[in-house]
Formats: C-alpha cells, structure tokens, sequence
C-alpha cells in the first residue's frame, strides 16, 4: 500500500503522524510526505521519506498578520505585551502604524500564489505516485485536495484536543482561503464536512470535537531526534523537579514581552526546586547568568526529560502538552493564542493541570500555581489517569489495519 502524507509548516503539527509512519514502513508499506520545502530536513531526520513541493506560506508571518487584524478590529487580549509588527516582528505603538490595506494586498497575493502553487504540485504528484490512502494533519488542506483528486479516503490526524468541528473561529485562525483551488478541482468550499475521519491521539476526557469518524490511536510522543547524553537527573534532599520549556514560534508570533522564562526560573526557584530548562539556542543568550539549581539543555527532546520530573511549566503547545499527558506529569500551561488556551482549558477541565493567560504570567502566578501543582494530590492523579488512559489505546501499529481496510474499501490495488 502507498500512503501519501502532506503536512503543514510547524512541526508541532505533524510530528504526532511520525510514529504511525514509522508503523506503516514496519508493515511493509511505503509512505511520502508532501511538504513545504523547510520540512523537509525534520522530516527526513525523522526517518520518513519528505516530497517538499507545497508552498511557503511562513506561518509566523502570517500569524503575526492575523494578530495585526485582530488588534486594528479592538481584538487584541494581551494587554502589556506590543504587538509586533508582521513584517519586521518590532513593537508598534499601535496598530493602525501599519499601512494595512498595502500589506493585505501584498499578504493575499502572496497567499494565493503560493497556495495555489502547493495544490497543483500536490495534486501533480498525487496522479503520478498514485497513492492508495491520504493522511493529513489538520490544516494541510492539500492532502483533501489530492485525495479526492485521485479518488482515495483521506484522514485527518489530529494533534491535540483542537478538533475539526470548533465553534470558536479564533481556533481557525490563518487566511488562508482554499475556495480557488477547490473550485479548481471540482470541489466545494473547505469545511469541516469534507473531513470523514480523523486520526484521534487524545484520552477520551481530553476529546477533540469532530463530526467525523473517531479512529483512536495512542499518542507516542516524539519531539525530534535526540539522544539520552548530557544529562544526569540526580536530585538532592527530596527537592521537586520542575521541567521548564518555552516555544521559539510563540516569542516570534507575539514578540520579546510575550517571553515568560524568566518569570517561570524565578517562580520555581522560589520554591526551591532542582530546575531543567529545555531552551531553544537563541533563546539561551537572552537569559544571561541562572541560579545554581537551573540546568539548561539545549535541543533536548522533552520525551527524555519528563519521566524524571514532577512538574511541567510550558507554552501550552499542543505537542508539548499532550507529551507531558503520555508521561502523567502535572502541567502548567502559560497560554498566548486561541489554540493553546483551549488545549490549557481543556487540561484543566479534566484536572491534570492549570492554565495561566500569558500576558498574566508572573513569578507570583507562576508560582502560585506551581505549589498547587507540587502539594495538591489530586492534580497528579488526574495526570496519572490521562496517562493510563493514552497506553490503553491502539498503538499506532494497532491503526494500521484500520487503513489497509479503508484503503481497500476505495478499490484500489496494491
């Protein structure tokens, strides 16, 4: 069987779907990602074979446009913390400091055209592989396109506890209107009717809303590749150890204020706990000296730090999240954007962990928050639970059956 992957452009997003093509080639089967061209290095490191033909469409940039829209429309919820301009990621005064209708027109055409370029050469390479089985993340919307083009089931592979049928359009959040290139293919408008089933890696307390087939599968966590040197986690007088991580595309889509590390070092200092601070390179710098009980490592997959930590301060980054939620460790989630608020709520609701609105996030709330994650039981119970939930689900080898079937069901040989 050939199963075709696309992908979009931040790795949070795919780098669930790695273990399931990892289980497909250990079948026997053969997979490709469509990409855009700067996955193709990640996903080559991660073993699968990348086709980097989409467009680029630089999803930081366009975020940071989205925010600029939303804050000349009096929508912009982070008080203290300048929005950064799109282009040059400065801070404006205000955001009507932007000739907007230029940079929309300019931003639109630049969409369109790339847009329009990804779908063709999807849909190009999808006639001449010829692929019994399309899986997508949930926003790479060129994996529908080439599917239906070629006539095969396609599947959304989910990363998180965002589904496909949100009520809340902030959870949608990119311009990117996909209506050309459907039309061009015979297809009508994108919604989230055209998605039949979707790969689903939550807990069942953690599910993602969706209209469409539920097919469960276990979350393996996988944070890129990486290896277990470097770090020797020796703990000292019973002190708690309190992983700490921060997201580089956060700080890029909502500028320099939006950077909470230092803030979550002091918060956990002040509870005297053994520190380890997985920091992105460019990011090291800007901490200068920190305290004794503070290790930095750098490019370290998380999968390796967790199971030696009792706590976890993070971006509220889906992957990071659901990460911490394999591994039962209790999560504060310190949230800018839609998506990570809603992932935090949601962890919250089921009482793993707590969320903070970033621009609230201090070494008072930090660490107010942190001692409840640290001294109240029932927050690692929660967590513990979650855990023991994810291993009773299908492992991603499990899943691979299901597929052969739907493939199968779409009359295509193999």
């Amino acid at each position: 069987m050939r199963v075709l992957f696309t992908v979009s452009d931040w790795t949070s997003h795919y780098f669930p779907m790695v273990p399931l093509g990892w289980a497909l080639q250990s079948a026997g089967h053969e997979v490709r990602v469509v990409c855009p061209p700067r996955q193709a290095g990640p996903l080559g490191r991660a073993g699968l074979t990348p086709v980097p033909v989409l467009g680029d469409l630089d999803m930081s940039f366009l975020s940071r446009f989205v925010n600029l829209r939303a804050a000349r429309a009096g929508h912009w919820p982070y008080p203290g913390v300048p929005l950064p301009h799109p282009v040059t990621r400065e801070p404006l005064a205000s955001p009507h400091d932007v000739d907007f209708d230029a940079l929309a027109r300019e931003t639109g055409a630049r969409v369109g055209r790339e847009t329009a370029r990804g779908a063709d050469a999807a849909v190009r390479f999808a006639r001449r592989w010829r692929p019994h089985l399309v899986v997508h993340d949930r926003l790479s919307m060129d994996g529908v396109l080439a599917a239906r083009a070629v006539g095969v089931p396609h599947v959304a592979h989910l990363w998180g506890t965002v589904g496909t049928h949100e009520d809340d359009p902030a959870l949608h959040p990119l311009p990117v209107d996909r209506t050309g290139e459907f039309a061009r293919f015979g297809l009508p408008p994108m919604g989230p009717e055209l998605i039949e089933h979707v790969i689903d890696p939550c807990p069942a307390e953690l599910a993602p809303p969706t209209g469409a087939r539920r097919m469960p599968v276990r979350y393996v966590p996988y944070n890129g590749p990486g290896q277990e040197a470097g770090w020797r986690p020796e703990g000292d007088g019973g002190r708690p150890r309190v992983c700490l991580i921060w997201s580089n595309s956060v700080t890029q889509i909502y500028g320099r204020a939006s950077y909470a590390v230092p803030e979550m070092v002091k918060a956990a200092e002040g509870l005297d706990a053994d520190v380890v601070l997985l920091a992105h390179p460019d990011d090291r710098a800007a901490l200068g000296d920190l305290p004794r009980r503070v290790t930095v490592l750098e490019q370290y997959p998380l999968r390796l730090v967790l199971p030696h930590c009792d706590a976890l301060v993070h971006h509220g980054g889906a992957g990071t999240l659901m990460t911490a939620v394999a591994h039962g460790v209790p999560q504060l989630s310190v949230a800018f954007g839609a998506e990570q608020e809603t992932d935090g709520r949601r962890l919250a609701t089921a009482g793993a962990g707590l969320t903070i609105p970033g621009h609230e996030a201090t070494a008072a709330t930090i660490g107010e928050a942190l001692t409840r994650l640290l001294t109240d039981p029932a927050h690692r119970a929660a967590a513990a639970r979650l855990s023991e939930a994810n291993a009773a689900r299908p492992a991603p080898s499990a899943l691979v059956p299901q597929l052969e079937r739907l493939a199968g069901a779409s009359g295509g040989d193999r």
